[in-house]
């Protein structure tokens, strides 16, 4: 039996990478308190599954020493006013499976001569979030009525995904990843992430998020392509210190985007009874119940320390509710929303055409059959 020469450091490195104790994979590996502790070496084998347990590459348990992973985008992500710690290998894997699809569909707009998208890098942080917000909602077709007259949350975010879509921005959302549902992403530690490009700019959104999260943040987002930034974000929607500059910028951009302090204005009720407040207009503007939190702030509504305590108790409220489980959908559905409609469609296609390899469209789409392929297809409007 022939084992493999890997370091002890590096089989405690990689589990401690993926967030696992020793007891959570003992079941499958029974001598990894002894590969730990350089009792005993794994197989080769052993450690190749051992690696795809922990979501690393094979070759890094041959190392001297770990590698140093850095995020390969602005992070802009705080926990209690500090930078956050090493990213989970789901976020990473996450953010190299969209830079992969990003830089596939840069290449396609390219040689299909599509011109730069003229918002991308238009404001600075100098320009206030009242007149990028309207150049905003200028450029997606924004209707504000519209908006107001979805039936749901899931249905004002379609509706958003398929401006952004319109315009060129490349809208990908899911709660795990690529397709895998046993690799669930975690909201509290990303909600989103924005890759500025003035051909392919692309918005990722966790979806394993509330849904009135998810419009915020792909709200916030866009302020980022709108600055022509790249970032990684997990801000909420209240005015907090302790983030930096761009980050509360995109979210007072994204804020009187969704909820304009003039139309807000217009549907306050005297004499309502602030939970009243916050449950009808959350409806209404189709936003969380902190968002109308904080445009009360922003009106004038609330004072600093009325704002923070109804903050703190609609907090714990929010988390006392529990999340009934989802249906799943339309799997083909999903799998375009994972993506982004416009993504597929130019993959597919062009894959169709033979300028792309079926192996690698399947990869960057996450599926591993001809019939769910063409399926794709179909949903897309590719194949008949």
């Amino acid at each position: 039996m022939i084992r493999a020469s890997v370091k002890k450091e590096l089989l405690s490195w990689a589990r401690k990478r993926a967030g696992l104790e020793q007891d959570a994979l003992v079941g499958k590996f029974k001598k990894l308190p002894e590969w730990e502790a350089g009792e005993l070496q794994p197989t080769l084998k052993q450690a190749e599954d051992f690696a795809r347990a922990v979501h690393v590459p094979v070759g890094y348990l041959f190392l001297t020493e770990p590698p140093e992973e850095s995020l390969p985008i602005p992070d802009f992500r705080t926990f209690a006013g500090q930078p956050m710690l090493r990213p989970s290998p789901n976020l990473l894997d996450t953010i190299y499976a969209c830079q992969e699809r990003q830089s596939w569909y840069r290449d396609f707009a390219r040689i299909t001569q599509a011109p730069e998208l003229e918002f991308i890098g238009s404001a600075t942080i100098d320009t206030s979030p009242e007149e990028v917000a309207t150049h905003m909602r200028n450029t997606l077709g924004f209707d504000l009525d519209a908006w107001k007259g979805c039936q749901t949350w899931t249905d004002a975010l379609r509706l958003f995904i398929r401006q952004a879509d319109k315009i060129g921005v490349l809208v990908m959302v899911s709660g795990v990843v690529m397709s895998n549902t046993r690799r669930k992403l975690d909201p509290s530690e990303f909600r989103g992430f924005a890759i500025s490009d003035p051909l392919a700019p692309l918005i990722f959104i966790n979806g394993a998020d509330t849904k009135a999260a998810q419009i915020f943040t792909l709200a916030h987002e866009l302020a980022h392509l709108w600055l022509g930034d790249s970032a990684l974000s997990n801000i909420e929607a209240a005015p907090r210190q302790g983030f930096p500059r761009e980050e509360v910028w995109c979210n007072a951009v994204a804020a009187e985007l969704l909820v304009p302090i003039t139309s807000l204005r217009t549907e306050l009720h005297t004499g309502e009874m602030l939970t009243d407040t916050l449950s009808r207009l959350a409806r209404r503007f189709k936003v969380s119940t902190l968002v109308i939190l904080r445009r009360l702030l922003d009106a004038g509504q609330l004072d600093r320390s009325s704002f923070e305590e109804a903050w703190k108790q609609e907090c714990d409220r929010l988390r006392k509710i529990s999340q009934k489980g989802s249906s799943g959908g339309n799997f083909y559905k999903t799998t375009v929303a994972r993506v982004s409609p416009r993504f597929a469609h130019a993959l597919i296609s062009n894959t169709l055409e033979g300028q792309t390899l079926f192996r690698d469209a399947y990869r960057m789409l996450g599926v591993a059959k001809t019939e769910t392929f063409n399926n794709l297809g179909r949903e897309v409007g590719v194949m008949g």
